[in-house]
């Protein structure tokens, strides 16, 4: 599952990230491995924008970011056991 699959208010744990994106470069994908999307890092959804759409806010460890949902796609997240 990815990050923009997410519910609002789920918790997940980071499992990896994308090594290649259609959508992002090389530099976009790292700098989200420099943000803390790293594996084994608890994310949680908060909401999204309006509509349900962009940017989700989402809680990476103790830090609050804003992603896209081209982004957030390429946050591959396992949700907790019995979740």
């Amino acid at each position: 599952m990815n990050l923009a699959d997410l519910p609002d208010g789920a918790h997940a744990t980071v499992t990896a990230l994308a090594e290649r994106s259609a959508d992002l470069d090389e530099h976009q994908l790292r700098r989200l491995g420099e943000l803390g999307f790293l594996p084994g890092e608890p994310v949680q959804a908060l909401r999204r924008g309006p509509g349900g759409r962009e940017p989700i806010a989402v809680c990476i460890g103790d830090t609050l970011i804003a992603l896209r949902q081209v982004e957030a796609r390429c946050v591959q997240v396992r949700l907790p056991e019995g979740a």
